[in-house]
Order: C-alpha cells, then sequence, then structure tokens
C-alpha cells in the first residue's frame, strides 16, 4: 500500500463583517504580503504539495484571482465550499441563521473532498 502524502486543509471562508472586508485578502506587509502567503510558505517548506482551501461560494473569484491562481504554481490546490445547508441528517438549519457554522462544523465539507 502506498504512503499518501498529506494535504493542509484552510478553513478561509470567514467573511470579515468584524474587519470589514475580507482579511483574507488584505496585505500586512509594505511588499503587500497577504498573511496566508506566510502560511503556505511555512506548509511548502514543510511538505505539503496539496492544499484544500474551504471556502464561500461567493467569494469564489476573488479568492482564486488573489490566492489560489498564484499558488497554484506551488500546489495543487482544491476547492471545497461551506454551505449553510449542508449538515448532519436529522440536522436542520435554525431559522434566521445566515452566517457560517463554527470549526467544528466546517470539517465535514472538507471530509468531502
Amino acid at each position: 500500500m502506498g504512503r499518501q502524502n498529506p494535504s493542509l486543509v484552510i478553513m478561509a471562508e470567514g467573511m470579515g463583517s468584524r474587519f470589514g472586508g475580507l482579511k483574507q485578502i488584505e496585505p500586512v506587509d509594505p511588499e503587500g504580503h497577504i498573511i496566508i502567503d506566510f502560511s503556505l510558505f511555512d506548509a511548502w517548506r514543510a511538505g505539503f504539495r496539496d492544499v484544500v482551501f474551504i471556502i464561500k461560494r461567493e467569494m469564489e473569484g476573488e479568492f482564486r484571482a488573489c490566492i489560489g491562481d498564484r499558488m497554484e504554481r506551488y500546489f495543487h490546490v482544491s476547492y471545497v465550499f461551506q454551505e449553510l445547508e449542508r449538515l448532519p441528517e436529522g440536522i436542520s438549519v435554525p431559522a434566521g441563521r445566515a452566517k457560517p457554522w463554527a470549526p467544528a462544523m466546517r470539517w465535514p465539507a472538507a471530509r468531502a473532498w
């Protein structure tokens, strides 16, 4: 049985409602790097070559343009979309809920990948 390469899963679907925008693409230094650039650099150095981004479908275009397309030079990039309705059987979305779920509820989305 062959050894399977590890995949880095990054939960990046936050709406930035408290931040005031998509914090995932906000530059953090004078060269214009974004925080995820540093995380992905470290992941590359640690041997990761596959990355899965969990994002909201509504931010896919902007996320791909700012992050995903650049990272395809270094990683095999995949996307999983967090959907409010993707819940275990027997669980329903509470009335009026619009925000994404807490981190523990994001992992089922990654398992589908």
